[in-house]
């Protein structure tokens, strides 16, 4: 069993939701990724989605997409990511380590890196550094099978997004290769865009169920405890990214980590309230 599935099984006993915190790595500063990832978990998070900067995410609105920017401008790429895993790994064994980012920086990652005897450079060397999961957006179900296998025999889940278009079809080759979770995307657009509709995504999710067993996450437009706590009472995870970047990004060096965690933790007691 993987850490992700033994995070959601345990808070599934004990009547809780998973919360689960997005930054982008190397933002708003180089080295402070590490130090952040500790203060999100003291806040309350219980997987942390962690943002391969790319020069063009696709699915990120303006606020993840300048934070990847600056991130890119200093020099932060899927290589330093994986080693601030790696340093978050030192000091914390328990908390899922999910990588979010897009196929460009994978796929170039393993033309660079070569390993005798392994598939992919990437699968093992984001195994040994601790990552638990991969969510790949340009990666269509379809297409992943051998990648989810490799991932599988190192350990690891592959998470994908759904979205209020997804077709009972598309659930269905989802089902068949995703693992860990599955990301339900509330919106039609970007992170951070528009207003939550909390009875759409209330609707969606038993249509989602009759087709994927693995927990469902929700996100891209939650804002705030009162949002998380509805969201929390249909789902199984509440995803947050775009805000916290937002709270963090003009925060002083040795303030970036508790800004994050005070609005965790208040997120966290309106979860758990639901």
């Amino acid at each position: 069993m993987t850490r992700i599935a033994s995070t959601f099984d345990a808070l599934k006993a004990q009547g809780r939701k998973a919360l689960i915190p997005f930054v982008t790595a190397g933002f708003p500063f180089a080295d402070v990724t590490p130090e952040l990832m500790h203060a999100m978990v003291a806040g309350g998070a219980d997987v942390i989605e962690l943002g391969v900067p790319f020069s063009d995410p696709s699915a990120d609105g303006p606020v993840i997409q300048k934070a990847g920017d600056k991130a890119l401008a200093f020099g932060i790429g899927l290589a330093q990511v994986i080693a601030m895993v790696r340093e978050f790994r030192t000091t914390n064994t328990h908390t899922p380590v999910v990588l979010m980012g897009y196929a460009n920086p994978v796929e170039r990652y393993d033309q660079k890196h070569t390993h005798a005897g392994v598939a992919s450079a990437f699968v093992h060397d984001a195994a040994e550094a601790g990552v638990d999961g991969v969510l790949i957006v340009d990666y269509p179900p379809e297409e992943c099978e051998a990648f989810a296998a490799d991932l599988r025999a190192h350990g690891m889940d592959l998470i994908f997004l759904l979205a209020p278009t997804s077709t009972d079809e598309r659930m269905r080759q989802v089902a068949r290769v995703a693992s860990g979770y599955v990301y339900y995307v509330s919106l039609k657009g970007v992170t951070g865009s528009g207003a939550l509709d909390t009875g759409a995504v209330e609707a969606m999710l038993p249509r989602i169920r009759q087709h994927i067993s693995t927990p469902v996450g929700v996100g891209f437009g939650i804002r705030d405890a009162a949002t998380a706590r509805t969201i929390a009472k249909v789902s199984d995870a509440v995803v947050i990214g775009s805000r916290i970047i937002q709270l963090i990004e003009n925060a002083p060096r040795n303030q970036v980590g508790a800004v994050a965690q005070a609005f965790l933790h208040d997120i966290r007691t309106a979860m758990d309230q639901a």
